[in-house]
């Protein structure tokens, strides 16, 4: 019984080291020199080949080594039958967290325009501060706690959804209230799952909805985004600026048009990178826990997508 690591691209060894110190006695397989794939009962996955899956005929068990699941429930060759499960870290919660409040804050206290004034030696104090009222599209974990800190630094803050709420510690938005939501905000945050309902939900009949200025941080997907609706937003002055951390393509590449857009700040999938050291205990834990048979942690729920 062993596991395999897949994730093209990227160096296992931190991975290794990771898991081989809470387990020395784990059997790691890693793609593609995978020897013995009859071995294999759990696969953790990063973005693996699509199909190759089907090679291991005793899988029982799929782990992200993220907390993000699109890159696995987009492969049609997973079998509906296999347990899939994802990384909960308090440390991606924190490193989130701090990615979109230096976002908002950036808007607000406008750094953006002090550099390229900076630049052209101009000194202007007027309009020091923007009035900011933060929405965040994603109440899960990551979102929760986006809002408690904002809301803590005296932010007015508010959530947006696609499932009913009957209690929440701010106000909440709905599916059918996008437009409503859309209106009371000035800084729009997407954590959002990446899910059939959700994929290019930011795109110029949203942008068309918020209000004109509107700041927008995307850290959820880069399939969230249609790219092309983005440029034409802020030079109607419909949207501010933007922060982006997730792309359709990545690395972003040299010729695409965000790369020379002075309103678009660009950063490489960095807002929250998952730790090994912090993962592997969940992942072994869950190791243990197929051999035995017992309740799997952080489980995730297909039709949701996460």
């Amino acid at each position: 019984m062993s596991l395999a690591i897949i994730s093209p691209g990227r160096n296992p060894k931190v991975w290794i080291d990771a898991l081989a110190a809470i387990d020395p006695n784990l059997e790691i397989q890693v793609y593609p020199d995978i020897s013995s794939p009859e071995k294999v009962e759990m696969a953790l996955l990063w973005q693996h080949p699509p199909g190759y899956l089907s090679t291991f005929p005793n899988l029982k068990l799929i782990s992200s080594l993220g907390a993000g699941v699109d890159h696995i429930l987009s492969d049609p060759a997973v079998p509906e039958s296999l347990p899939i499960v994802r990384i909960v870290d308090e440390k991606l919660t924190w490193s989130m967290t701090n990615y979109v409040v230096m976002g908002v804050l950036n808007f607000h206290r406008q750094i953006t325009r002090y550099q390229a004034d900076q630049k052209r030696k101009v000194w202007d104090m007027s309009n020091p501060e923007i009035p900011v009222k933060v929405g965040v599209m994603g109440v899960g974990a990551l979102g929760g706690d986006v809002l408690d800190k904002l809301n803590y630094m005296g932010f007015e803050v508010c959530g947006f959804g696609f499932s009913e709420k009957k209690s929440f510690s701010y106000s909440y938005f709905s599916k059918d209230q996008l437009a409503e939501f859309l209106k009371n905000i000035n800084v729009l945050v997407c954590l959002l799952p990446l899910t059939p309902e959700t994929e290019g939900i930011l795109n110029k009949d949203l942008f068309a909805l918020c209000n004109p200025g509107t700041y927008l941080i995307n850290v959820a997907r880069g399939k969230h985004l249609i790219e092309e609706d983005l440029i034409p937003a802020l030079e109607s002055g419909q949207l501010a600026g933007a922060m982006l951390d997730v792309y359709r393509t990545e690395p972003l590449p040299e010729n695409h048009p965000f790369w020379e857009e002075s309103r678009i700040c660009l950063t490489p999938h960095i807002a929250s990178v998952t730790n090994p050291k912090a993962a592997a205990p969940q992942i072994v834990e869950n190791f243990k826990r197929l051999k035995n048979n017992s309740t799997l942690l952080n489980l995730v729920n297909r039709q949701k997508g996460y």
